[in-house]
């Protein structure tokens, strides 16, 4: 086993708040002999190892401590108690644009954090040009770093971080602000640095990264390790808790129904949404409940590569709707609009709906082999023909579930169906011994 290069044994820290300014000015008078604070705790007893040439992930919710956690493996932070042992060159992208100084130029900066990191002017010196290419923000490392935009600024500082020669790189969530291209390259590089042997911790919201990269995942809960392990299991595990805390969620944002209405409601009428980014359309009918199915017409909290799933809308009509339209948008956690349909598309005329009709459409679909992240379903309706339609309701992204892990590797977006041959003509011929003369 190799050995570690992060070793935390009961690690925990804590920071003091105060109810206001004076308060922490009165206990400083006092030389500390007074309390006038309380302590919060952002990491409980944190003990773990990673081990050299590993990828290991952290993930939780906003305020778990992973930050914190990170800030500790960079020696920004000192725990308040515990031991954290660090070996190794650490290069750290945790906030943007830490470690830069606004009022200084791009490459000033370069120079700057690369010698904080131990490197001597003329290594920086022969790594500067592939710093400024890798980045690409052009005549822009001539300016001041004040005048950069967000992005402008994670890629220069991942540029740095990575041409350090790190043996441990820290990755925060500074890469969620880039462009869909440079993360894209970044993780191309995550990739490389992991076959050089390189060891990183990850911290990410975004799931499917997370179960591409990482050897090992730790799940932290308010301070607290609540799983750690293969990353398939605690992600699942994670995921889990995720989706039982929102249904809770909206079961206490439900408005209560009056027990005779319950009763008579058709099992088959979807009433809930569960999430709303945007909403539009002229109102004449209306979704009123989306829902995702497995074939047995069991809710869905996790979506399995190369199953069957139903999409369940229900729609209410306002007014009369000669030529009712339904359908949906599939879109990747990036926003990209994967896939979708609609029952004109599918061949499949709806009757008019008079005002207070209630439909509910099924849509059932045989789903390919998807590269693990995060897809949303927007459903609509209209009214009207494929060609002259006008819009009735729209819902941006209306129930959002996280794709489960395919049994092989999946390259790009998707696994395309295939079958490999080997030409056993040409093989034959290959063996086929040479004619000989005379």
């Amino acid at each position: 086993m190799p050995d570690p290069v992060v070793s935390f044994e009961g690690v925990s820290k804590s920071y003091p708040i105060y109810d206001s300014p004076g308060d922490r000015l009165k206990e400083l008078l006092s030389f500390n002999r007074l309390r006038y604070h309380r302590d919060f705790w952002a990491l409980h007893g944190v003990t773990f190892e990673i081990k050299r040439g590993e990828t290991f992930c952290i993930i939780g919710e906003n305020g778990s401590g992973k930050s914190t956690l990170l800030q500790i493996i960079a020696g920004i932070l000192a725990p308040t108690s515990g031991a954290a042992k660090i070996h190794g060159r650490v290069a750290a992208l945790l906030e943007l644009g830490s470690g830069f100084n606004p009022e200084f130029s791009g490459r000033d900066n370069v120079y700057l954090n690369a010698a904080i990191l131990g490197l001597p002017s003329s290594e920086i010196d022969r790594r500067y040009n592939d710093i400024a290419a890798f980045a690409e923000i052009g005549e822009f490392i001539h300016q001041p770093v004040k005048t950069y935009s967000s992005g402008m600024v994670v890629r220069l500082a991942f540029s740095v971080a990575i041409h350090v020669d790190p043996e441990i790189l820290l990755v925060d969530e500074a890469l969620a602000v880039g462009d869909i291209y440079f993360r894209q390259r970044c993780m191309r590089k995550v990739h490389d640095l992991r076959q050089k042997g390189v060891t990183i911790v990850f911290v990410s919201h975004a799931i499917g990264d997370v179960k591409a990269i990482g050897d090992r995942t730790m799940w932290l809960d308010k301070g607290s390790i609540r799983a750690i392990g293969t990353t398939d299991a605690v992600v699942a595990k994670y995921l889990a808790a995720m989706v039982e805390k929102d249904s809770a969620y909206i079961q206490q944002k439900k408005p209560t129904r009056g027990v005779a209405l319950a009763s008579t409601k058709a099992p088959e009428i979807v009433d809930t949404i569960p999430n709303i980014d945007h909403r539009y359309g002229d109102g004449r009918v209306e979704v009123i409940g989306i829902t995702v199915l497995d074939e047995f017409g069991r809710p869905l909290h996790l979506l399995e590569p190369a199953s069957r799933i139903i999409v369940r809308i229900s729609l209410r009509a306002n007014e009369e709707i000669d030529l009712p339209i339904v359908g949906f948008m599939l879109r990747n956690h990036l926003g990209i609009d994967f896939a979708g349909t609609n029952t004109a598309r599918e061949g499949h005329q709806l009757p008019p709906m008079a005002a207070g009709d209630i439909f509910t459409v099924d849509f059932h679909l045989d789903l390919p082999e998807l590269y693990p992240g995060f897809f949303s379903f927007s459903p609509a309706v209209a009214d009207g023909t494929l060609h002259h339609y006008s819009n009735c309701d729209w819902i941006d992204n209306a129930i959002t579930l996280q794709m489960g892990h395919s049994e092989g590797q999946i390259y790009g977006y998707l696994h395309l169906p295939c079958r490999v041959e080997v030409n056993a003509t040409l093989q034959t011929l290959s063996r086929t011994p040479e004619p000989s003369i005379g």
